[in-house]
């Protein structure tokens, strides 16, 4: 017998349902209806096919990082950046992600940050969804997906989640609770400690911890947004013309950097 299907909640979902602090003015909740309701639509599945260039360096930079610690010899090797650019074939890739990419593995080549850390796990980056967590909250019960970049064992003991970035975007603190929600349940024993890394700017964010009523806090807001996102999705099938009053549009500028603005007729 199959798993039952549950809904599910994600840092990535959050982050569709409300923007980052700052970013307010810019959301819209169009793309979560096209990214998680409407993805099998043979037009809006050719979109989610093709990484934008961001999703894509993103990903090579984190598959870079995980083959220089793979063999570490590359590392001291004076073609170790060159190695890992073939390993790679970053020469298939558009000229920007060349030249961001080829910055990026030179700067960690140069100041390699997990060298002499104890490295607990360090994700490739394309091993598709992890396991999810099943998690309940009142009658809800729901299924966390959380696609950890690294996992860290500190001196004291306490595990370190660090996640890669790329790019100018600031840190959003809600994916360091998501990920220590996690980890509270993989690892119930050990406390742990979340941060984020700019693998672009070379920048750390400060350490960032949660207390146990805080990580019931995001755990309740999960399954809120678990529950209503799987409410607005039985509402859209039930009639799709209503799909722009389920999923409301902020047309404007950021439609020319929106990956969906094709399919979409409030795209400006």
């Amino acid at each position: 017998m199959g798993k039952r299907w549950l809904p599910f909640a994600s840092y990535n979902l959050w982050a569709l349902f409300a923007p980052a602090v700052g970013q307010e003015h810019w959301h819209c909740d169009m793309k979560r209806g096209y990214a998680k309701v409407r993805k099998r639509e043979p037009d809006v599945a050719a979109i989610l096919a093709q990484d934008t260039v961001p999703q894509t360096i993103g990903l090579l930079a984190q598959q870079g990082i995980y083959e220089f610690h793979l063999n570490p010899q590359r590392l001291r090797d004076t073609d170790g950046v060159a190695k890992v650019f073939e390993i790679l074939q970053l020469n298939q890739q558009s000229a920007e992600a060349q030249q961001r990419l080829n910055q990026i593995l030179t700067q960690y080549y140069e100041h390699p940050i997990l060298l002499k850390k104890r490295i607990f796990s360090l994700s490739r980056g394309d091993e598709g969804f992890p396991e999810p967590i099943k998690l309940y909250y009142e009658n809800i019960t729901f299924n966390l997906f959380a696609a950890i970049d690294c996992i860290l064992l500190e001196p004291d003991g306490r595990l370190h989640i660090l996640d890669l970035k790329t790019g100018h975007s600031d840190f959003d603190e809600r994916q360091a609770f998501v990920y220590l929600l996690a980890a509270n349940y993989l690892f119930p024993r050990q406390q742990a400690i979340a941060s984020f890394y700019n693998l672009e700017l070379c920048k750390w964010s400060e350490p960032i911890t949660a207390t146990t009523s805080q990580l019931n806090a995001i755990r309740i807001e999960l399954a809120r947004l678990a529950q209503r996102h799987e409410m607005e999705k039985k509402k859209y099938r039930k009639n799709p013309a209503e799909f722009d009053r389920i999923f409301p549009p902020n047309p404007g500028f950021r439609c020319q950097h929106c990956q969906f603005n094709s399919v979409c007729q409030f795209a400006v």
